[in-house]
């Protein structure tokens, strides 16, 4: 196992990459930044808006995909007061919504949107997060299809020549993907990590037909004959980060989480994957799979801007990453209809070899051994 010589970033990331020096792709990213000339990045965003506007066949400039979240909230609100754009809204509405989510979606809609809410059929979704918990032991796989697939899906229907997502995370997160580029068309969003598997492997699922699973892809190539562009905004604003974004939405009425247990959650940050809690149960069984879960991706964003030091970085992961309250953990075998003890034996057969049970019967994580030496 190696880590980033500059962040605390390891390589059991999928298709992460480091350069000869020993530093990741996301810390180079951030290098890239200070070169780039982001006026000439901000009048092209603009070029393409006045295109859309120009182009638009119905009563839509562009569809954005929301959750309600500090990066929607950038987007949504950029897109209309800087940009002029007429926006249509999109929001995938998760199973069992926490109290928080739903506040933050309908503040999204009282800023003045147009906003459709769609949600795969609760039945056909509780046996695909079941199927993904077994066999990738990722129960969020199959929603992140709809997530995204949705906003592309309402772009084509409602005849609106631009799609807007947030952030590109061949960028973010440092990864080299083959047809995840390093540029602004979003077009290519299904060949992230989670999307590249062909969504039809669904079709092995007992009693699931194609037409069930309309809402998990969408057709790139017909988007592209029909002149429907889609772009990341990350790629062409230089105040896009994780930490500003959210002080940005919240200026906008977002709310944080209240009285945070950062042992309950697995991260120190109030401002996280707000509209479920399945997001936290998924993060802690990313750390048996990687070694690593949300604490390290969070620390890794407030070393790169500049917010905390290595050293504090290393701490708040040896405090909190991988950690999830067990109330989370009932929730969700409560919900794909499993025991707790069926839950860890799925999780524990897919522990990565980071993990040694020591003479104590305790699991041991090697990656916040190597931080200990750092």
């Amino acid at each position: 196992m190696r880590i980033c010589s500059r962040c605390i970033q390891p390589d059991t990331r999928p298709k992460i990459y480091f350069n000869e020096e020993g530093v990741c792709g996301a810390c180079l990213w951030y290098d890239e930044k200070e070169n780039i000339d982001w006026q000439e990045r901000e009048n092209k965003l603009q070029e393409i808006a006045d295109w859309a506007k120009k182009s638009s066949a119905g009563n839509y400039d562009c569809v954005i995909g929301v959750s309600g979240g500090k990066d929607s909230t950038k987007q949504v609100i950029t897109a209309r007061d800087v940009l002029g754009l007429r926006c249509l809204l999109v929001n995938g509405e998760p199973d069992n919504i926490t109290d928080i989510g739903r506040y933050n979606i309908e503040n999204l809609k009282n800023l003045g949107f147009d906003v459709l809410c769609l949600r795969p059929n609760p039945k056909l979704m509780k046996k695909l997060v079941k199927r993904d918990f077994y066999k990738y032991l990722n129960p969020v796989k199959i929603t992140e299809y709809s997530l995204y697939a949705s906003s592309y899906i309402v772009a084509e229907q409602f005849d609106a020549p631009l799609i807007i997502q947030g952030e590109n995370v061949a960028l973010t997160l440092g990864i080299s993907l083959s047809g995840l580029d390093k540029n602004y068309d979003a077009l290519t969003v299904n060949q992230s990590p989670t999307l590249i598997s062909d969504w039809k492997e669904y079709l092995e699922v007992e009693g699931v037909q194609e037409k069930d699973l309309f809402l998990f892809h969408y057709d790139q190539n017909r988007l592209r004959q029909k002149n429907i562009q889609a772009i990341y905004m990350q790629y062409f604003l230089k105040e896009w980060s994780y930490r500003g974004n959210a002080e940005f939405a919240q200026k906008h009425g977002l709310k944080y989480r209240k009285n945070l247990d950062p042992n309950s959650i697995g991260t120190y940050m109030e401002f996280a994957q707000l509209d479920t809690d399945m997001h936290v149960v998924n993060q802690m069984l990313k750390c048996i799979k990687l070694g690593f879960g949300e604490c390290v991706d969070h620390a890794c964003y407030d070393l790169r801007d500049g917010k905390i030091s290595r050293d504090e970085a290393i701490e708040l992961v040896k405090k909190y990453d991988g950690k999830c309250d067990p109330k989370y953990i009932d929730e969700f075998c409560q919900s794909i209809d499993i025991t707790v003890n069926e839950f860890w034996k799925v999780a524990n057969k897919f522990r990565g070899p980071m993990w040694k049970l020591d003479s104590q019967k305790k699991w041991n994580n090697a990656y916040i051994t190597m931080l200990d030496q750092l």
